[in-house]
């Protein structure tokens, strides 16, 4: 016999995931992701770059870099130093110069300079894991992907949908909770509200859409004025 009260709750807590998800795509009708691309390649590269930076200075370099590498195999055969000179406003450069050059070899080597639409094959891309390769399946390919990056952790833990940290456990978690064909937005969604209402330190909870089926409300200030001032217009991340 099912433990009905371990069902009720489970019930009640795909109800409520599902409720914020739909108020949050209300809140953010324009959600999608925040770094500019033409196509996959330049989806996987700015991803990639994205790290350890914000979205805001990585569009800044997108197009002189696309403009002197268009494809893999241009990146690929790029000089080092020149591929260093682009990129070094994002910090790490070295790092992440050495990551595309081995990405987009890799992609000449193996995908005749294509980005497969496949999980099982992004991966396996040097500097590419699964939040990269579910970026890219989602918002290039249209396949549904849940991009567990620091905004969505927190978030899915205050919501009370999860208490894993571990990225690729939480993923499939909340992946449960949520029709595939919904993965995608409500990425965006949790991110988009990570980035503007629900701060790390200290979260708008005043002037959050999805308070009252918040199991965290109270972290942050609940006085809608002051909660009002901490809100932002654009993500910064």
């Amino acid at each position: 016999m099912a433990n009905t009260v371990t069902d009720v709750s489970r019930t009640a807590l795909v109800r409520r995931a599902r409720k914020i998800d739909r108020v949050l795509g209300e809140t953010y009708p324009d959600a999608k992701c925040e770094l500019d691309f033409d196509n996959a390649f330049e989806l996987l590269v700015v991803t990639v770059l994205s790290a350890q930076t914000t979205d805001k200075r990585v569009n800044a370099v997108r197009p002189t870099l696309f403009a002197a590498y268009p494809d893999a195999k241009a990146m690929a055969a790029a000089d080092r130093e020149k591929l260093e000179t682009i990129i070094g406003p994002l910090g790490f450069f070295r790092a992440k110069t050495e990551s595309l050059l081995k990405l987009s070899a890799a992609l000449v080597e193996h995908y005749d300079g294509e980005v497969p639409p496949r999980l099982d094959d992004l991966v396996k891309l040097p500097g590419v894991g699964r939040k990269t390769a579910n970026v890219v399946l989602g918002n290039a390919f249209g396949i549904p992907g849940i991009t567990v990056d620091t905004h969505f952790g927190r978030l899915a833990r205050r919501f009370g949908w999860t208490e894993l940290t571990d990225p690729v456990k939480a993923e499939h978690a909340i992946g449960e909770l949520f029709p595939k064909r919904d993965w995608t937005m409500l990425s965006h969604h949790l991110i988009w509200h990570g980035r503007r209402i629900c701060h790390a330190k200290k979260p708008a909870c005043g002037a959050c859409p999805v308070a009252r089926w918040c199991p965290s409300y109270g972290e942050g200030p609940t006085d809608a004025e002051v909660a009002a001032k901490l809100v932002r217009t654009e993500g910064r991340a």
